[in-house]
């Protein structure tokens, strides 16, 4: 892990994700408080306050500009938490319906990561049977429209280090609906149950040799509120609020996030360029028309854990050239040349992709830098403020 995105990883505990420093204050530091419990209520002051004003805040020239933004978080978004797709989860499915433990393999900046995800056990409400369920591509949409809904109605509660939002299933259906992915009433509410249910080790190394770990669910936090008439209207208009993993809450408090174009990730048709496109967001920070940006087929097929489903290397490789052509076509990239490595018998041993960024792109890096240098400026304003 490198050292710009040090996390300490106790236990599974309220504070399991605390940073190895503190957040910079933005008040007079005050006397340490008992733990909150994730299941109090989040005080108002966590839906105001000047660190979740940075995260909320974009920089655009306009309201639709800023429509189109969301936010992406280094960590998280580099763990390959929802890469197990629906046909694999039923070749590895049991008779009994119960799926094993999935170990995942990945590098983040360099150092080794390994995570273990627990599936969701859930029981069909017309057939009463139970099957588990890893999160997967519809679970991945829902984590992203969440994200997207917090800019809007989110929270940060500083004392309680938590994060999250709350909505509606109308809200959050109609949301995706918007982007080109309608869901179910019923499907909406079983992806919920699968994030807040299935669990996720994360284990690594930092740069310093220690290792780290935390467990948790991808959710920590599922709850609702409805009226005790069970009508679908109700149901539809019922309040949820979730609380979300604390590596995104500790993205926000540490301003390890960026902006990025949300909109024309959720046009993507594969989960593999929809994860081209955040490591692109996140790694390549100094796009330019002059800076070309190297990624290796092995590389996208360890940290993706995308391509690991084909029997044959040439088909997991044109699956790879397809999602570049789709960002070519979304206007993230102008073109992109691909040079294969070969060993014994002409076999390919790797391909190396370069990658030469759209100017539209590039503005958006551009401006997510300069984002990030706004944000820690207003934090040292305040600083200076209190002092």
């Amino acid at each position: 892990m490198s050292k710009g995105n040090q996390l300490t990883f106790l236990d599974n505990s309220q504070d399991a994700l605390t940073p190895k420093h503190e957040p910079i204050p933005i008040a007079k530091k005050k006397p340490a408080k008992k733990r909150i419990s994730p299941h109090k209520p989040v005080p108002p002051d966590a839906y105001s306050n000047h660190q979740l004003c940075l995260f909320q805040d974009f920089l655009a020239n306009t309201n639709d500009e800023r429509d189109q933004l969301g936010n992406a978080f280094d960590l998280w978004d580099s763990v390959p938490r929802f890469s197990i797709t629906r046909k694999r989860q039923e070749e590895m499915r049991l008779p009994s319906g119960a799926l094993p433990i999935c170990t995942i393999d990945f590098k983040y900046r360099g150092n080794e990561f390994k995570i273990l995800i627990r599936p969701a056990r859930l029981k069909d409400p017309i057939t009463g049977e139970e099957k588990e369920h890893y999160p997967g591509a519809r679970e991945e949409l829902v984590e992203h429209a969440l994200r997207k809904i917090a800019v809007d109605d989110g929270f940060y509660d500083v004392d309680g280090f938590r994060s999250g939002c709350r909505f509606t299933l109308h809200r959050l259906r109609t949301h995706l609906a918007d982007q080109g992915h309608t869901l179910r009433y019923d499907e909406l509410t079983e992806a919920l149950d699968i994030l807040s249910l299935s669990n996720i080790d994360i284990q690594g190394e930092t740069d310093d040799a220690e290792v780290c770990y935390t467990r948790m669910n991808y959710l920590s936090l599922l709850a609702r509120v409805s009226k005790k008439d069970h009508s679908v209207n109700n149901s539809q208009d019922s309040k949820w609020l979730i609380q979300f993993h604390p590596l995104i809450t500790n993205s926000i408090s540490n301003l390890t996030y960026r902006q990025f174009n949300y909109r024309r990730l959720m046009k993507c048709r594969t989960q593999l360029s929809r994860w081209l496109i955040s490591q692109l967001v996140l790694k390549y920070t100094q796009a330019s028309l002059t800076n070309n940006f190297i990624m290796r087929y092995s590389t996208i097929k360890r940290d993706s854990a995308l391509l690991e489903g084909y029997k044959r290397e040439r088909d997991a490789i044109a699956t790879l050239d397809a999602s570049w052509d789709e960002l070519k076509s979304l206007g993230v990239l102008t073109s992109y040349t691909k040079a294969e490595e070969r060993g014994k018998r002409a076999k390919i041993v790797d391909v190396v992709y370069t990658i030469f960024p759209s100017p539209q792109f590039t503005a958006e890096q551009k401006a997510s830098n300069r984002r990030l240098i706004d944000a820690k400026k207003s934090i040292e304003e305040g600083i200076r403020k209190i002092r």
